[in-house]
């Protein structure tokens, strides 16, 4: 049985941000509450990667209200959470997505080696050499270079469909965006994405690129990201249903 969302320490009542731990349906989750004097309403956010949460409340806001939202909203909690693993460490045996496919996660127990993709009765498998305590580096590296060498290809391939020229390309391990593009043509992409499937990579490609044209999100940028990519709606709203599970495995 779902066991109620409660609190495993006495609150305090909020004044500057405070962390928490929470349990919704068995599971300890930290929560950090944020009072903000601007907040009208209680706003509940699961981080990507779902292992913790923020609640931004009206500054002053009684602890009495703040535990009768979470209360009422244990059901979606729950929901919401039972999506992501229990844990989001990188380990043999347990499974991560490149380009949308599952890969099973394997130690070559050799030393030195290239970490590669390769495939065992039916199964996609990742091989990764070394020691066991660089398993989650060498996937990490091995995403970035993947992930390099697709955003490059796409991103180039869509500048010249429009005109313009990419004048950089950086990766990086951003949270609250997937991409960015600068005046100055640099563009700068999670590496993450390449865990999704090639049609979401392709998008985020001709998102960034189209901006090169539209520093804006205008009908025209729309049109441009629409020519360069037809799937886009379709990425979109891959990305709103699934982007934060992207962010659940922690490579250090």
């Amino acid at each position: 049985m779902l066991s109620r969302l409660s609190f495993l320490q006495k609150p305090e009542r909020p004044s500057d941000p405070k962390t928490r731990t929470i349990d919704v349906a068995g599971r300890s989750v930290p929560l950090t509450i944020r009072p903000d004097a601007r907040a009208r309403r209680i706003t509940l956010r699961i981080d990507p990667g779902g292992q913790s949460l923020k609640l931004t409340v009206p500054r002053g806001l009684k602890e009495r209200e703040i535990q009768d939202f979470l209360n009422r909203h244990q059901g979606w909690l729950m929901t919401k959470l039972a999506r992501f693993p229990t844990t989001n460490a990188v380990i043999e045996g347990r499974y991560i997505q490149i380009r949308g496919v599952p890969h099973r996660i394997e130690r070559t127990g050799k030393l030195r080696g290239l970490t590669e993709t390769t495939e065992r009765d039916g199964e996609q498998v990742l091989l990764v050499g070394g020691a066991e305590d660089h398993l989650a580096r060498r996937i990490r590296d091995f995403l970035k270079v993947e992930a390099r060498k697709d955003l490059d290809l796409l991103a180039r391939r869509h500048a010249a469909a429009i005109g313009r020229k990419v004048a950089s390309i950086t990766l990086k391990d951003t949270k609250s965006r997937w991409g960015s593009c600068s005046h100055d043509g640099n563009l700068s992409f999670s590496w993450r994405i390449v865990m999704a499937p090639d049609h979401v990579i392709d998008y985020l490609a001709a998102h960034e690129v189209a901006h090169l044209a539209e520093m804006n999100h205008s009908d025209r940028f729309w049109a441009i990201c629409e020519d360069l990519c037809p799937h886009s709606d379709e990425a979109k709203r891959w990305l709103k249903r699934n982007g934060a599970m992207l962010h659940v495995m922690d490579f250090g």
